[in-house]
């Protein structure tokens, strides 16, 4: 279908779920003669560089996101918010400097708004089409769609059909004329090779990543709450590049696992430990688990998912301050998944959709 385009795929780095989530788009570029090239910073470079070690990659430096120690962000947000808008520009000036150099022929941002050029078929990956934010929402989520018509094509990460997995964040009266829904999208879905063997079996597997410092205060409270649990479990702390391993107790702690290796352990768990973050719950509709889930405090959006799927019963909600692990034991041996399908010709037809541009 590309017959050896070269495709840029940049996600966005706060935390990991944009990198991860871009794994299966990586996957089903190269299925359809694409080459792909990866464009990151930090963590999520680390990762996708493991994930796809052929693979070309450059260094695209993204703006470093502090989140506060407090319930509330709306501060700590608020002063980053300026920053966060001179970011855009001047990422998008620097990728117009080096994109002939790169010698591409279309770029995919994963909520990258600055990684875009009227010289390319650009698209944009997103599921927060209408984001709940803490301050002055109507006119943000009024910037947010007029960033999102700057690609030629917006690809929401959802089910066409309300209310989805992502609820409002996703389905909305005015979409963009540039908007199409390309399906639930996750690693954890077999990409035909042979699936991991767990070299040993967790009762409880956490899998916690994020911006700082909410990261390690979550790490923090859950490793002497599983100390408390009978049998051993597994803490995958979400930093892909550190490379320390380490064990306390019952508890083993990994700074971060493959794909196919955190599969493993998550299907073969009594009960997964994580945060509300879209990607991690795309995962777990991928494995058909479900999980207790702790929203990130004061961050808008994973508090409006725990809210969503409290409702729809779809996993276990918890707020970070009152944790009860047995209790979500208890819930979760009586707990049938309500499995929202993929729709796997979505995506294609939106590939299919790109190959016209070039």
């Amino acid at each position: 279908m590309f017959n050896g385009a070269r495709i840029l795929v940049a996600p966005l780095d706060w935390g990991l779920g944009h990198a991860t989530r871009c794994i299966p788009i990586i996957r089903r570029l190269l299925q359809h003669g694409a080459v792909p090239v990866i464009g990151a910073d930090g963590g999520p470079l680390t990762l996708l560089s493991a994930e796809f070690p052929e693979l070309e990659n450059v260094r695209i430096p993204g703006l470093a996101i502090h989140y506060g120690k407090g319930t509330s962000q709306l501060w700590t947000m608020a002063r980053q918010f300026p920053a966060m808008a001179r970011s855009v520009q001047k990422e998008h000036a620097a990728f117009e400097r080096t994109r002939v150099k790169l010698k591409l022929d279309a770029v995919i941002s994963d909520q990258r708004f600055g990684i875009r050029s009227s010289s390319l078929p650009s698209i944009v990956i997103t599921h927060q089409v209408f984001p709940f934010t803490p301050f002055a929402q109507g006119a943000l989520r009024k910037l947010n769609l007029r960033q999102l018509t700057h690609f030629d094509r917006c690809w929401i990460m959802d089910q066409p059909e309300a209310t989805g997995l992502a609820g409002e964040l996703s389905h909305g009266e005015y979409l963009p004329k540039n908007a199409r829904y390309i399906g639930i999208s996750s690693r954890m879905v077999d990409d035909g090779s042979s699936q991991a063997v767990p070299k040993k079996k967790y009762r409880i597997v956490a899998v916690i990543s994020g911006p700082e410092p909410q990261r390690t205060i979550l790490e923090n409270i859950l490793l002497p709450a599983l100390q408390r649990i009978e049998g051993m479990h597994l803490l995958v702390r979400g930093l892909p590049d550190d490379t320390r391993l380490a064990e306390q107790g019952n508890v083993s702690f990994v700074p971060h696992l493959s794909g196919k290796e955190l599969s493993a352990v998550m299907r073969d768990a009594e009960l997964i430990i994580s945060r509300s973050g879209y990607t991690t719950l795309m995962d777990l509709v991928a494995l058909d688990r479900t999980a207790l889930v702790i929203p990130t405090p004061g961050q808008d959006e994973q508090e409006y998912l725990a809210r969503l799927h409290r409702s729809t019963g779809l996993f276990i909600v918890q707020n970070q301050n009152d944790l009860d692990l047995n209790a979500a034991l208890a819930a979760v041996r009586h707990r049938k998944t309500n499995k929202i399908l993929f729709n796997g010709t979505l995506l294609d037809d939106a590939m299919e959709d790109l190959s016209t541009l070039l």
